[in-house]
């Protein structure tokens, strides 16, 4: 199969749309649903990771084998039958690639780690892991015993050694004796699963023991899990490129340089996190990032910051003292040093050895209070140093009992790519991580459509120049970079943030009515209760079960009163028989119904807004599968819940008869949106070239966001509630050049005059606008 020369599959997607694959949802499915998306209006389809993958994954990040195509998800067969049907459609399509580690959890089907535990260092894929031999006795540390006396346990059967359903290989000529006997003669070393913090000897996948680090720095590790993708490639089955964790890489600008000689410079983006005014760096061959940075500044526009003194106020009253974020967030990086990734401080404290006059506590010490001081999820020497620099400082001053080993370490850290210096940039990016979206976000319960990655909930709120000169930036920077709201790894889908948003806009209301539920059915983590309460008005309606699923994971990730692995089972039920209530308790279930339908409408206003901006904006827009149809989902696996692509089919058909159809429960008017943004995108590329402000001028002027991108503009409404309240548009008006404007969503006429063109008619009915010239 190949493609034409000069195909535009071949260059920048318009637009994607993201499938996840799995047992359930099969590369036959994808194929199945072609006919609706190129009707959507994308130009690729957007594939989770489809190598084969560990048994039963419903994500795909734990590639087991890079020779082959997940036959769960329909092998290459059906894949081939994939991109024929987009083909067909004159559609491209996006692969998500994972090049940083591997799964291991089934060690009979990872074969390259099954070889490694049967030979060792004389293994031909040693080389393929990031394994430290001499702390583990030349021996690799696996967590996965109940205890130490687990070893009795052990069996020999068929030539392997097994643990329960654990399979292990026995090395030649090691067998003979008792399980234990031949354990011990193994190039494995089965431990106790509690040393994982502090003893492991290879490298993870952040905290995650069966996702094994994979050292793709190595030519011989590149070519040999990047072989089918170069066939794939070569075959004009694959069209663009998504880089998954880019900064678990030794060299990530090495990778993306070899990426885009073997790909052809096909567009490529990675999944990186930039902190607010981080930019990447400046010579990586990639079209820019999946999109969280985008999700930030979109958010951002639509929340009113006159809620923040309120919600705040709130958020004190509810913890019992003010919280210091900054504080919050070192306290939960130290706690990732000094636990769940423990064994990586200890690695890097064994590379810097002895430095002279310090002791070897304050040498570990450091590098933790270095970790979690770190601003950024890594820097990328010699590129920015400035960060390594400034978080030295900023140790100096907090332990400044520190100094001596901070001052020793500073230039160790800083000099480029030796085995130091670049492990502690593999390890800042998962404290990060952890100890932020999977902690932090979880314990500071203010305003959780905030806690969002890529975002910073101290942040309350962007203004609308704020906005124009990001966009601006973005479009003369990385014009091709994806953008999103909604991904497999968001906290909450875009719609329930944007329902959140409207608390903003009532904080008061708000704080009535979970002081009523906080007395009513009180929890002991009243922080947890209000996050909790949060997302659940969040996604009203659900079912009972996804509440339940929502609270238990936020609660053990929050870590502050139960733990994955120290579950208080009597706290947990106590935050079930609060999660019941809301749905049981009849004054409860009553005052969110009433709530709901109160703010429900302002939260599609803000939901249409977030959208169209989005997919107007400068970059490729993506939409995550479901989400042209209002959808309130929570944190996965909540998010990969079945699509009924059925439903979405007729209500498409329904629209081309030209109905603008209300903003209501059913969703048509998101499906209007991006269907008509999609397409206009798709058949008018020349009308988004650029980016200019459009002002707003009148009463209502910062209730509307508007742009034009060289041919169509853009106008969103934000703040709706206080729209509301303050009388609507009145006589605000675009200042759009004279003439005569037509809605492309709706079919409106408008004419701008001296005046410019009434918002009050523009968006009589939507609160966004898509205008052309006519």
């Amino acid at each position: 199969m190949t493609t034409p020369t000069g195909d535009a599959r071949r260059g920048v997607p318009s637009g994607t749309y993201r499938l996840q694959f799995h047992a359930d949802f099969t590369l036959d499915d994808g194929a199945a649903v072609v006919g609706y998306l190129a009707d959507l209006g994308v130009s690729h389809a957007y594939a989770s990771p489809l190598l084969r993958s560990a048994e039963g994954s419903n994500h795909g990040y734990d590639t087991t084998d890079h020779a082959h195509v997940d036959e769960a998800r329909g092998g290459r067969p059906a894949l081939e039958r994939l991109v024929a049907a987009l083909h067909e459609r004159g559609l491209g399509l996006v692969l998500d690639l994972v090049p940083n580690h591997m799964g291991v959890d089934d060690a009979h089907a990872a074969q390259w780690w099954w070889s490694l535990l049967e030979l060792g260092q004389d293994s031909p894929h040693a080389h393929a892991f990031d394994v430290d031999w001499d702390f583990g006795g030349g021996r690799v540390r696996l967590p996965v015993l109940g205890s130490a006396d687990d070893l009795a346990e052990l069996s020999v059967s068929d030539g392997e050694l097994r643990y329960y359903e654990h399979r292990f290989p026995v090395a030649p000529g090691t067998d003979g004796g008792t399980p234990q006997e031949v354990h011990d003669r193994q190039h494995y070393e089965l431990v106790d699963w509690r040393r994982a913090d502090a003893d492991l000897n290879y490298r993870r996948f952040f905290a995650i023991n069966t996702l094994a680090g994979l050292r793709v720095e190595d030519e011989r590790v590149f070519e040999a899990t990047h072989a089918l993708v170069r066939e794939m490639l070569a075959a004009g089955w694959v069209d663009g490129l998504r880089i998954d964790h880019p900064d678990g890489l030794a060299d990530p600008g090495q990778y993306l340089d070899r990426l885009a000689e073997l790909s052809g410079r096909r567009w490529t983006v990675v999944e990186k996190i930039l902190e607010p005014g981080e930019d990447l760096p400046g010579g990586w061959a990639t079209a820019g990032t999946t999109g969280y940075d985008a999700l930030a500044e979109v958010d951002g526009v639509l929340v009113d910051p006159a809620g923040e003194p309120a919600l705040t106020a709130l958020d004190t009253e509810v913890t019992g003292h003010p919280v210091d974020y900054a504080e919050l967030v070192h306290g939960t990086k130290r706690e990732v040093t000094d636990g769940i990734l423990g064994s990586e401080v200890a690695r890097l404290a064994r590379l810097v050895g002895d430095l002279p006059g310090v002791p070897a506590e304050q040498v570990s010490q450091a590098l933790a209070e270095l970790l979690a001081c770190f601003d950024v999820y890594r820097t990328y020497l010699p590129a920015g140093r400035e960060h390594l620099d400034s978080t030295v400082a900023a140790v100096r001053e907090r332990r400044p009992d520190l100094t001596a080993a901070v001052d020793g370490l500073h230039p160790l850290l800083a000099t480029p790519h030796t085995e130091l210096a670049t492990r502690f940039e593999q390890t800042s990016g998962p404290v990060m991580a952890k100890g932020v979206e999977d902690s932090a976000y979880y314990r500071w319960s203010r305003f959780v459509a905030l806690n969002e990655v890529g975002g910073d909930p101290t942040r309350f709120g962007l203004p609308v120049a704020d906005f124009h000169a990001a966009q601006d930036r973005r479009a003369e920077q990385r014009a091709a970079s994806m953008t999103t709201l909604s991904t497999h790894d968001t906290k909450r889908s875009e719609d329930v943030r944007a329902r959140l948003a409207v608390l903003a806009e009532l904080p008061g209301e708000w704080a009535g009515l979970v002081r009523g539920w906080l007395t009513r059915h009180p929890l002991a983590d009243r922080p947890l209760a209000h996050q909790v309460w949060q997302n659940l008005v969040g996604a009203w309606p659900l079912t009972p079960e996804r509440a339940h699923a929502y609270a238990e994971k936020a609660a053990r990730e929050a870590g502050t009163s139960t733990t994955y692995t120290a579950v208080d089972e009597e706290f947990e039920a106590s935050l079930h028989a609060m999660v019941d209530a809301a749905f049981e308790d009849p004054t409860t279930r009553a005052e969110i119904d009433a709530f709901v339908e109160r703010i429900a409408p302002y939260g599609w206003s803000n939901s249409l807004a977030q959208k169209l901006l989005q997919l107007t904006m400068a970059g490729v827009p993506d939409v995550y599968q479901g989400t042209e149809l209002w959808d309130f989902s929570l944190v996965d696996p909540d998010n990969r819940r079945p699509v009924d692509y059925a439903q979405r089919r007729a209500l498409l058909a329904e629209l081309e008869a030209g109905t603008v159809p209300a903003v209501d429960a059913t969703g048509a008017a998101k499906l209007l949106v991006v269907s008509r943004a999609l397409r206009h995108r798709r058949d008018s590329p020349e009308a988004f070239a650029g980016y200019t402000a459009v002002e707003v001028a009148g009463p209502a002027a910062d209730h509307a966001v508007a742009f034009d991108r060289g041919g169509v503009v853009t106008v969103a409404t934000r703040l709706p509630v206080r729209l509301a309240a303050d009388g609507g548009w009145r006589d605000t008006a675009l200042q759009l050049p004279h003439g005569g404007w037509r809605d492309l969503l709706t079919g409106t006429r408008v004419v701008s005059d001296a005046r410019g063109a009434q918002l009050a008619e523009v968006l009589d009915a939507l609160p966004v606008a898509l205008l052309v010239k006519v």
